[in-house]
C-alpha cells in the first residue's frame, strides 16, 4: 500500500517524464536530491527543466505562476503543488532578496546560482544518475554547509543565506564550513536589513526542525543571535541558584530544555511550545540580585513577559501565537503552588485554554534543572481523577437569573457570579437552591435597597 510520500514521487517523476516527453531537459533538484542521498524521504520534490514557463503552461492542465518573473512556475498534481523552475543565471541582487533581472540558462549555470552545496545537486529520477557541479555529495558526506562559490557573494544577494546556513546546519546535524562560518560573522549585522517575518520563518524551522540547540550556538558563535535575538544571547553568563539549577547559567538552562523538547518531539515540534521555552527565562538577566541568601530573580517572570511581548511585536507573530507564548511565560511559576492551591483555584488553573503546552514547559523546565517533577505529577493525578463536569460545571445561577432576582446588571453581576463559581468549585453550593440562597444572604438586591455585598 502507498503512501502519501510515495505519491509525491510518482507525481513528481510523472511531471519530469511529460517534460522531457516534450523535448525539455528535467531533473530533481534541491533538497530532495540532498535527502534521497542520506536516505530520508523527502518533504517535498522540486523540479528544473530546460522549458520556459509559457511551454511548462502548455504542458499541464494546472498551473500557477508562483513566480513567473523568476522562471518559476507550479505544476498542481492531487491539489498539491510542485514547483518547476526554468534553469537560469541571475544578475545582481539589488534588493538583497531577489535578482534586477534573470536569464534562461543551462542545467550548470542554474546549479552555480543556488545557495548551498548540498542543494546544488540534480538527480535523474528515471535512472537514479546524480549530477554533480559543486561536491555537493562530498559536503552530505562530510556533513558540511558550504556555499556554493564565494560565500561573500552569495551572502550579499540574499543575507538571509546566513540564517539559512545555521539552520540547514542545524536541522540536518551538519557543521558549517569555515570559511563560510566566517564570512557570517563578517556580515552578521546584515541581518538587520531582512524582512522580520523571512528571519521569524528561520528562526521557528531552526526551533522545530531538529538541532535547535546547534542551530541557537552556531547564530550565537557567528553574532547572528546578538542581532536578532540579543534578549537570548543575554542569558549567557547569568549564574542560577546550584541548589535547583546544577546545570549552570541561564543559557545552559534553556539549551537543555530545548535539546530535551527536539529528543521527546518528532517529527517536528510545537512551534508556540518552542518560543515558551526560549524566551520563558529572557527576563532573569535583568532581574538577577544576589544577598548572604543566595541568587534571586525576583520579578523575572513579568521582565520575560515584557521582553516576549516586545520580540513577538518584533518578529510578527501571529495575535494567538503571541498570547499563548506570553501565557506560558506568565504562569510558568505558578506551578510550584498547585499542591498548596485552594480546590477552586487549582480547578481553574487546570481548566487553563493550553493547559497541556503550560505542562510540558513546566515539565521540560525541571527536567533541564533539579529534575523534581513532584508537582507535574500532581497535576496529572487531579486531571485523572476530575471529570470535565467537576473542572467546568454548569452554573447554578446566570446573570438574567440575577437579574431576574433583582440585582443591578453590570459590574456586580460579574462579581456574584465569580463567587458563586468559587463556592460551587469548592463544593460548598451543590445545587440551584444553594446558590439562591447564598445571593441573598451574602448580596442586598435593589428591591430591598442598592445592589451591594452585605
Amino acid at each position: 500500500m502507498s503512501g502519501p510520500d510515495d505519491e509525491k514521487r510518482t507525481a513528481a517523476l510523472e511531471i519530469v517524464r511529460r517534460l522531457r516527453r516534450g523535448g525539455h531537459e528535467a531533473f530533481f533538484v534541491g533538497g530532495a536530491v540532498r535527502d534521497y542521498l542520506r536516505g530520508v524521504t523527502p518533504d517535498d520534490y522540486d523540479i528544473v527543466t530546460s522549458a520556459r514557463p509559457q511551454q511548462v503552461t502548455g504542458l499541464f492542465e494546472r498551473t500557477t505562476g508562483i513566480g513567473a518573473k523568476f522562471g518559476v512556475t507550479a505544476v498542481i498534481v492531487g491539489g498539491h503543488p510542485y514547483e518547476v523552475a526554468t534553469f537560469r543565471s541571475d544578475e545582481a541582487y539589488e534588493d538583497g532578496r531577489r535578482p534586477s533581472q534573470i536569464h534562461y540558462a543551462t542545467a550548470e549555470e542554474d546549479v552555480l546560482r543556488r545557495d548551498f552545496t548540498v542543494n546544488g545537486l540534480l538527480m535523474d529520477p528515471e535512472s537514479g544518475e546524480i549530477i554533480d557541479y559543486v561536491n555537493g555529495r562530498k559536503d552530505i558526506e562530510k556533513k558540511i554547509i558550504r556555499t556554493i562559490g564565494d560565500p561573500s557573494v552569495r551572502f550579499s544577494e540574499d543575507y538571509l543565506r546566513m540564517l539559512r546556513a545555521v539552520r540547514f546546519a542545524a536541522n540536518l546535524d551538519f557543521s558549517l564550513d569555515q570559511e563560510t562560518k566566517d564570512e557570517i560573522a563578517v556580515h552578521a549585522v546584515k541581518i538587520r536589513d531582512v524582512s522580520a517575518e523571512r528571519v521569524a520563518d528561520e528562526l521557528e524551522k531552526i526551533l522545530t526542525h531538529g538541532g535547535a540547540r546547534h542551530g541557537f550556538e552556531l547564530m550565537s558563535a557567528t553574532g547572528l543571535l546578538g542581532y536578532i535575538l540579543p534578549e537570548v544571547e543575554n542569558m549567557k553568563g547569568v549564574g542560577q541558584p546550584p541548589r535547583y539549577h546544577p546545570e549552570g547559567d541561564v543559557w545552559e538552562h534553556t539549551m537543555i530544555m530545548l535539546d530535551i523538547l527536539a529528543a521527546q518531539t518528532s517529527p517536528q515540534t510545537n512551534p508556540t511550545l518552542a518560543w515558551a521555552v526560549l524566551l520563558h527565562d529572557t527576563g532573569k538577566p535583568a532581574t538577577r540580585t544576589e544577598d548572604e541568601k543566595g541568587i534571586h530573580f525576583y520579578g523575572h517572570t513579568q521582565e520575560g513577559e515584557r521582553i516576549a511581548v516586545d520580540i513577538a511585536c518584533r518578529l510578527r507573530f501571529s495575535r494567538t501565537r503571541r498570547e499563548t507564548v506570553i501565557s506560558l511565560i506568565h504562569h510558568h511559576m505558578a506551578f510550584m503552588n498547585v499542591q498548596k492551591m485552594r480546590p477552586s483555584r487549582l480547578k481553574r488553573f487546570l481548566r487553563m485554554p493550553d493547559f497541556d503546552l503550560h505542562l510540558q514547559l513546566h515539565r521540560l523546565d525541571c527536567l533541564a534543572s533539579h529534575g523534581m517533577l513532584n508537582h507535574h505529577e500532581f497535576c496529572l493525578t487531579q486531571l485523572e481523577a476530575s471529570a470535565p463536569e467537576e473542572l467546568r460545571p454548569v452554573r447554578f445561577l446566570t446573570g438574567h437569573d440575577l437579574i431576574a432576582m433583582g440585582y443591578t446588571q453590570g459590574r456586580l453581576i460579574g462579581e456574584i457570579l465569580g463567587r458563586l463559581e468559587d463556592e460551587q468549585l469548592e463544593n460548598r453550593i451543590k445545587n440551584r437552591s444553594e446558590a439562591e440562597t447564598f445571593v441573598r444572604e451574602n448580596w442586598i438586591s435593589k428591591e430591598n435597597g442598592s445592589a451591594t455585598e452585605q
